[in-house]
């Protein structure tokens, strides 16, 4: 891989970062056609901050400006013996695209991979997202595999 943006400082979600995080979430949201309740996005921001949680976030803050984030769930698997780290959602702002921001994400995961003893890093991302798997292709070739989603259905 190339070199990355030096500009771009990748560091764990901070309690100040909760309103550039809730916009660049509103943006993901928005990008994949969702509409979340409120409660979802609360509880999200929740676990992000609480030390216990498996959901981990990283921020890339450009000049103290919060401008992409990478959510993350690590967790055991049953073909290893080391964890592997699921990167569930990575965002940045469309405004920013194109100077590094998305590969820092990446290449800071690549990083506390090794740091972390994981076994992988993998994620998924729509068929059509062009843009993004442009960047994905050059890590890793896309797998093959079909999801398939089995939602519970709630309580009214």
């Amino acid at each position: 891989m190339g070199p990355v943006n030096p500009a771009v400082v990748v560091r764990a979600a901070l309690p100040s970062d909760e309103s550039a995080w809730r916009a660049l979430w509103r943006g993901y949201c928005e990008f994949y056609a969702v509409s979340l309740p409120d409660e979802v996005t609360n509880r999200t921001w929740q676990r992000i901050l609480d030390p216990d949680s498996a959901v981990m976030c990283v921020v890339a803050d450009v000049g103290g400006e919060v401008l992409g984030f990478a959510h993350c769930v690590v967790h055991e698997n049953t073909w290893e013996t080391q964890p592997v780290c699921y990167l569930e959602d990575l965002f940045v702002n469309p405004q920013a695209r194109g100077i590094g921001i998305g590969e820092t994400l990446i290449e800071w995961l690549r990083n506390a991979m090794r740091a972390e003893g994981w076994a992988r890093l993998y994620w998924m991302t729509a068929t059509d997202n062009a843009r993004a798997r442009k960047l994905y292709d050059r890590y890793s070739q896309a797998d093959g595999f079909v999801r398939y989603v089995i939602r519970a259905r709630r309580a009214d």
